[in-house]
């Protein structure tokens, strides 16, 4: 869920002002958090106290009635409705704020019914729903992989990937240029750019920065991304730390609860990255709190032997981004 809220504030800057720089500048005072992290907050929201998606959606929503960037024209008519009405939308909306419920269940069967659920207040087209099902699903096996051994996901990247495409019929091998900054606001052209991102990056930071600078809808675009990125890679702590001091208090306070009821989503928040199995000491603290002392000294032997597989891997996606 905190890759959704990352991939969204640091994208948030180049929304209407769309920049083709990998390395552009991460965080700054134009950065905020936009609709994508009020409404995963939203939904996560929902889960923690069994309210309804659409009920938690429209109330958050209307407490930040004016977010950076604002909202989309149908769904601000949504918002601001005090009877709201699903209206056949296919806008990637659904697909930004749906990281949550993947964490929620434990069934494949589970989280595809639940995203179905956060798509379905407002955006009940057939695409909305897919498209929300699609990143629910991209996160919930990768987090089965990383289940099994801490990381394990960045070694399956392919199959969680085919997982996809099979459920949603996606292409995702479409050339850069037919997709490079085109802001594209629907799930149908927006996720499958997400996965086709996911198969060429090295670790979080670099997924929301391939994201972010294809010049296209930058904030939803690295949100969706970042919350995928997040259950294959995990996110470096200092990002955590960083991207506290955009939300408000009452946000701030929704992620940690989510995290106290789930918290296999503390793993990923480890300070690591595909590219280097140098963990801080802080991070392996966190490992021994939650699976002990055995188990995570046997996570950190695992990674320091993984470190040349991971080295040609990446490689192997280095050759597939120059050739995108």
């Amino acid at each position: 869920m905190l890759g959704a809220i990352i991939g969204d504030i640091v994208g948030s800057r180049w929304e209407f002002n769309p920049t083709n720089d990998y390395n552009f500048e991460w965080l700054s005072k134009e950065n905020g958090f936009t609709d994508d992290t009020i409404c995963t907050v939203a939904v996560a929201d929902a889960l923690l106290h069994g309210r309804g998606f659409g009920e938690s959606i429209h109330d958050w929503c209307n407490r930040y009635p004016h977010p950076m960037g604002g909202y989309g024209g149908r769904f601000a008519q949504w918002v601001h409705s005090k009877n709201p009405q699903p209206y056949h939308s296919f806008g990637n909306g659904a697909a930004m704020r749906v990281s949550p419920v993947a964490y929620w269940f434990d069934t494949e069967a589970g989280i595809l019914d639940a995203a179905a659920a956060t798509a379905l207040p407002s955006h009940n087209h057939p695409e909305g729903v897919k498209g929300a099902q699609t990143v629910a699903l991209a996160i919930f096996k990768a987090m089965q992989f990383n289940s099994r051994r801490y990381q394990e996901a960045a070694m399956h990247i392919e199959e969680i990937l085919d997982a996809c495409v099979q459920f949603s019929g996606y292409d995702i091998n479409m050339p850069r240029v037919a997709v490079m900054n085109r802001f594209d606001e629907t799930c149908q052209g927006t996720v499958p750019v997400a996965l086709k991102i996911i198969s060429m990056s090295a670790n979080f930071v670099d997924a929301v920065r391939l994201a972010v600078s294809l010049g296209a809808d930058a904030d939803t675009l690295g949100a969706i991304v970042g919350s995928i990125a997040e259950a294959i890679w995990g996110i470096p702590l200092r990002l955590r730390h960083q991207i506290e001091t955009y939300l408000p208090e009452e946000m701030g306070l929704v992620v940690k609860e989510f995290e106290m009821q789930r918290p296999a989503l503390k793993k990923l928040l480890i300070d690591t990255t595909f590219s280097d199995s140098v963990f801080s000491e802080a991070s392996w603290d966190v490992l021994y709190d939650i699976d002990g002392e055995l188990a995570a000294e046997k996570a950190k032997r695992e990674c320091g032997d993984e470190k040349e597989a991971k080295r040609r891997m990446m490689a192997e996606r280095a050759k597939a981004r120059e050739n995108w």
